[in-house]
Formats: structure tokens, sequence, C-alpha cells
């Protein structure tokens, strides 16, 4: 297991409400299943276990990345593993709402209408090419995303839970698509990409055969089991000066020159949140700084907007808000303690 320093006499983990030995019985079940994940989608393991924190948090993940790298894998991968359902939808131009969320229909025999389930009626929801839909249907899926609940000629049905949506899209071809805009991309906790495998990777895809099918990693854990490891997050202490930190950040990028749209509360909250599941997931009942800094560019650079002057000296949101981050001095762990 994977854990970074316990460092209890520092003053991070005063009033925790959780154990150390806790806090690592559950770091173990997290990279046991970030782990059998891995096994499936080689070279993957970070991108997992980022997107078991995703699902921990109730958050969604946006994956943005070229074709063929593993993203509908790393997705049947994550639902398996829990043995959840999992449906994929390829997002088009014609993709009706009605086509996400499903219909009524009526029966003949019993001379009522009966309510057909679409595929967001899973526990992993693949949104695949999410921009190619049209604003309409891509808003369709924001209730769904927002609230887990799906409205249908006036009653409203709940989603499965867990439930997660991971929506892919290339970041080259843009050619015949629509653009997500800012208000639904904040609905996404993160942003990934799981980039190029190593050579060793890349190798072993080639060679095939080795790799197990998604389907396969069933019995890695299951829902009772994450709701467990949900739970004990929200019990993960964070401490006051950590918050400040937080907001410090979130209070530079919203006067940043380079920046049209700075952080907003909800993006403080967000990172606050998966800041306390990350903290878990590595046996820490406390959050330190470092976590802070690890979530910062896949819970907030897709929730930035560049200035026209930053996009055209080909800046990018990551590069703006690593420049924030080294502008604000981490507090120092004696700092942290609460009185």
């Amino acid at each position: 297991m994977t854990t970074t320093s316990n460092n209890d006499d520092t003053g991070w983990a005063r009033a925790s409400a959780l154990s150390g030995t806790e806090a690592n019985d559950h770091a173990a079940t997290v990279d046991g299943i970030a782990a059998a994940i891995g096994s499936a989608v080689v070279g993957a393991t970070e991108a997992a276990r980022l997107a078991l924190v995703a699902l921990l948090c109730g958050g969604h993940v946006l994956v943005e990345d070229v074709p063929g790298v593993g993203k509908t894998r790393l997705a049947r991968s994550l639902a398996a593993s829990f043995g959840g359902s999992h449906r994929r939808v390829q997002f088009t131009p014609d993709l009706l709402p009605s086509d996400l969320t499903g219909v009524n229909v009526f029966n003949q025999e019993t001379r009522e209408f009966d309510f057909h389930a679409g595929p967001v009626f899973a526990n992993v929801v693949v949104a695949d090419e999410i921009n190619r839909a049209a604003p309409k249907t891509q808003a369709a899926l924001l209730e769904v995303m927002e609230e887990g609940l799906v409205t249908v000629d006036g009653v409203r049905y709940a989603v499965p839970d867990p439930f997660i949506v991971v929506a892919t899209q290339n970041p080259v071809e843009l050619d015949g698509t629509y653009r997500l805009p800012e208000a639904q991309l904040d609905r996404f906790l993160m942003r990934l990409s799981l980039g190029y495998p190593d050579r060793n990777a890349e190798f072993a895809i080639m060679r095939g055969g080795g790799l197990p099918e998604p389907e396969s990693l069933k019995g890695s854990a299951d829902a009772e089991t994450l709701d467990r490891v949900r739970k004990a997050a929200a019990r993960v202490h964070t401490a006051d000066t950590v918050y400040g930190y937080v907001r410090d950040i979130a209070e530079a990028t919203r006067s940043h020159p380079r920046l049209r749209l700075g952080l907003s509360p909800r993006a403080t909250a967000a990172l606050v949140g998966a800041a306390r599941t990350y903290a878990l997931t590595r046996g820490r009942p406390y959050v330190i700084p470092e976590d802070v800094q690890r979530l910062a560019a896949p819970v907030w650079a897709h929730r930035l907007v560049l200035t026209p002057e930053a996009l055209v000296s080909g800046q990018t949101e990551t590069d703006v808000l690593g420049e924030v981050l080294a502008g604000i001095a981490a507090p120092q762990p004696e700092q942290a303690v609460n009185r």
C-alpha cells in the first residue's frame, strides 16, 4: 500500500475523527481496486485512483485525450471493479435527450404508459465524445449529473447509487463538435488525461493476451465497501489553515491578469472534498497541502477561462494555475493546529 508520512505529531491530524489504522485499512481497499483497474488499463493506476476519488466524492470525470489510449476501457474497468453496471453512449449530433434519459411508451395491454429507462440508469455511464452532441442533449445530461435524477413527463426517477459519468472528448479534432459551456464543465469534478503509455506498457498492449478484460475484475470490491470508504472520507480532518490555503489560491485566480474567469466557491468546496478522499486513499486521516497541490490541476484547471491574450500566447489553464500555486506559500504543519 502506498502512503505518505503519518505525521500525527505535526498537528495536521489534531481533532481528526478518524484513526490512522482505520485510514490505512480504507487506503488498502482503494489500493486494491486501483491496482485491479491498472492491470486492465496498462499505465493508468494513478488515473484509476483519481477516478475512484471522483466516484467516492459523488463527482464526475471528463477524460480529455486522443483516441485509442484506453478511455472507455478505464470506465468499463471502474464499473466492473465494484460489480456495478456500465453503459456507453456514443454522442452524435442527432442524439436526442430522450435517447439518454428514456421515454414513456404506451402499453396496449394495460392502457397505461410505461417508462423505458435510458442508458443513464447505470452506475458508470460513458458519454463518448460528449462534445459531438447538440447543446440540448448535453443539457439533458446536466440534470442527471447534478441531481442524480431524471425527469420525464413530470415524474422524477433516481439513477443507481453510486453513479458517475465518465465523459470523453478529443481535444484535437474539433470539426463538427459543440464546445462544452463553462457551466457544464463546472459539473465535472475532475478533468483527466491518460496520455500515451510508457515503453514497457505499450509493449504489453502490443503483445496483447496478457491484459484481463474489464469484466473479469468483479470482486475487487462492492458497493457497500465503497460506501464505507465514502463515509470515512467525510471524517478526514482538514485544518483551518488548509482551508485558508485553498481560499488564497482561489482568490488569486479571480484577479489574475491572464484569467477571464477564476475559481468559484463551488470549485473550492469540490477541491476540499476531493482532498479529504485523496488523503484517505493515501492512508492519512488528515489533509496536507500536498493533497491540494496534487489535485489542483485535475479539479480546477478546466474551470478556469483564459483571456484572449493568454490563448494567443499559447498558455494553458494548467500553466496559469501552476504560476498561481508557485506564488502562494503553503501552510506549515505547526501552523495547522486548531486551537
